[in-house]
């Protein structure tokens, strides 16, 4: 007759709970098993540790970040027609003088381009 200790043993194992060393040398089936079966727990010395779950599961457990949530909301905003695009402006581009050992190179933009033209006519 199986001790009342190893009863209660059977019975966590048969609740899908596995010793750590036992969730190693067997991790496939664990795998396995938290898909087909659901969650399963694995112990330390044993204390509950660790659960292992399905992806999806764990997918919606979490919660997926689709960002459906902000565009529901947006569009039930009374002021979704109102255009927050903000404004473009060209910025002013100057030039650059880059320096190497022995020789100077000049990187013209076009704005430069332009005013070298003007001063040359």
């Amino acid at each position: 007759m199986a001790s009342r200790a190893n009863r209660m043993s059977d019975e966590r194992a048969a609740t899908s709970f596995w010793k750590l060393q036992d969730a190693k040398a067997r991790f496939s089936e664990l795998v396995r098993r938290a898909r087909a079966e659901g969650p399963q727990h694995v112990t330390v010395h044993g204390r509950d540790e660790v659960v292992v779950i399905a992806a999806d599961e764990f997918r919606r457990l979490r919660g997926e970040r689709t960002g459906a949530a902000l565009v529901a909301a947006l569009q039930a905003s009374p002021y979704r027609d109102i255009d927050v695009a903000p404004a473009r402006t060209q910025l002013p581009v100057r030039d650059v003088t880059l320096r190497r050992i022995g020789c100077s190179t000049r990187i013209f933009s076009p704005s430069s381009a332009a005013r070298n033209r003007n001063r040359k006519s």
